[in-house]
Formats: structure tokens, sequence, C-alpha cells
């Protein structure tokens, strides 16, 4: 009997840890977008910091990130036990929010070009200057990244905790938990790799074998592209998680987009075009009023 028992508990447990693996493969296909552009932010947002500090730099940034999702996961899940719809309030709120940044970066990628060149360029300039009161500079950044770890970790949870809403409570605190935890050494693991890469380049460039310095300069040359190609990703990945996010709240374009399944590629791109068009709208109302209020439109 008591081995029957045992069993029984391994199987249940079993059973349990099968629905969270689930639960949390679901969450982190539905926050891509978000992921992505936290990873390209905070990647950005360490550039600047002397070599020898950028990995003491993310990993405060990272104990900061682990403090926001302690802080917003019990947030989320209260709103989700006490006020349910206000969760998808939230959730449209978010999308909307990911598609206005999407449209934002590529507005000010067209529109400022140069101008965010050279600030970048004076940037890094100004890191390497004697007279720069380094701890205060690296103080700034890490307040910087942590307030904006803070809003991608919201919208992280947030669209986490609306695909598993119909999951007994229990399971939601460990699916949680699991992406809480998972996500953050995800993103700063590959932000600590990302920021190293040319530093490990440049150490391959000594050595004596012409194998090792050929892939030490591969790896300098890689460092830039690769930050460049995960901002044009992430910002691509915004608008299609952002506009799936809206089509999904939003019945009529949820309900039509039924027509359409057996076309794979029809959803995403609807995503993307959905995305664009709220992105803008959101753009233009924030625009408005910043017009109205006579502050500066940037």
């Amino acid at each position: 009997m008591a081995g029957t028992s045992l069993l029984a508990l391994i199987d249940d447990i079993a059973s349990i840890l099968d629905d969270v693996s689930a639960m949390t493969k679901v969450a982190a296909q539905k926050t891509a977008g978000v992921v992505g552009d936290d990873l390209a932010v905070n990647a950005e947002q360490v550039a600047g910091v002397v070599p020898d500090r950028e990995l003491s730099v993310v990993w405060a940034v990272a104990k900061g990130s682990l403090i926001n999702k302690a802080i917003l996961v019990p947030v989320a899940l209260l709103i989700s036990w006490l006020l349910p719809p206000l969760l998808t309030l939230l959730l449209m709120a978010g999308g909307a929010y990911l598609c206005f940044e999407g449209f934002e970066k590529v507005l000010h990628a067209f529109a400022h070009k140069s101008s965010r060149r050279a600030e970048a360029e004076a940037s890094h300039a100004a890191a390497f200057d004697p007279k720069l009161d380094l701890v205060a500079l690296e103080k700034s950044k890490i307040r910087g990244a942590i307030r904006t770890d803070f809003i991608l970790s919201a919208e992280i949870i947030v669209i986490s905790l609306g695909t598993m809403i119909e999951k007994p409570v229990g399971y939601r605190v460990v699916a949680l938990a699991v992406v809480a935890v998972a996500m953050t050494v995800f993103v700063y693991g590959l932000v600590a790799g990302i920021v190293k890469l040319d530093d490990g380049g440049f150490l391959l460039l000594k050595s004596r074998s012409p194998l090792l310095r050929h892939v030490g300069g591969g790896l300098v040359r890689t460092a830039p592209i690769l930050m460049k190609g995960l901002g044009i990703a992430g910002t691509i990945a915004m608008f299609l998680v952002g506009g799936g996010i809206i089509v999904h709240g939003w019945p009529v374009l949820s309900e039509g987009l039924h027509a359409l399944e057996a076309l794979i590629w029809a959803r995403p791109l609807v995503n993307l075009g959905v995305g664009g068009v709220v992105g803008g709208l959101v753009a233009g109302v924030v625009w408005l009023g910043k017009r109205l209020r006579g502050g500066r439109v940037s």
C-alpha cells in the first residue's frame, strides 16, 4: 500500500512538472518579443562602461531584475485573483505599449540616425575621460537599466500569466516563478556573453595560432553586427507580439482570422500589420498630447 501511494505521489509530481513545463514553454513563446527587446536594451545599456566593470554592472542589473520580478509576480497573481478582467486590460495596454515602442524605434532609426550615432560615440568617448566619475556613471546606468527592466518584466509577467489564466493558482505560482527566474538567467547570461564577445575576440587576436587569430577577428567584427541584429529582431518581434495581443483581445479581429487558419503566414502578417497600425496610432496620440501641453516633440 505504501509503495502504491509513493508511486501515485511521484506520478502526480511528474504530471504537475509536465504541466508547468508546458505552461512555461507557451509563456516563453508569447513573450519572445519582449525578451528580445529586453536583451537588446540591456546590452545597449552596458555599452560605454569601462570593460573591466561590464560584468559587475550586468550582475547588479540582474539582481535588480530579480527584485523587480519578486514584486511583480505576487502583484500580478493578486490582480488575477481579485479582478481578472483587469488582467485583460493590462494585457491589451501592454500590447499597445509594445507596438508603440516598436513604432518609436522604427521612427527614430530613420529620423534620428545621425544624431543617435553622434550620441553613442560621445557616450563611448566619455567613458574613458579621466575626469569622469566612473562610479557615478555605473550607478546611473544600473538605475536606468533596472527601471527599464521593471517595465519589460511587467510585460513578461502579465503576458505569461495571460497564457495560464485558466490553470489552478498553484500551477500559476510555480510556472510564473520558473518564467521569472529562467528569463532573468537567459537574458542577463546572454547580455554578459554579448558585452564580452569583443573582449574575447581581442584576446584571441594576441594568440600565436593563425586559426585563433582568425576566429578572434571574426568575433570582433561580429559583435557590433550582433547588437544591431538583436535590435532589429527585437523591434519586429515587438510588432508581432504586441499586434498578436491586440488581435487576440479584440473578438472581431480574432474571429475574422479563423477563416485564414489554413494560411500559416496569414496570422503573423496580420499581427505585424495590426502592430504597426496600433503603434502609429498610439504614437500619434502621444505626439498630440505633447503638442497640446506645449512640450518638445522628439
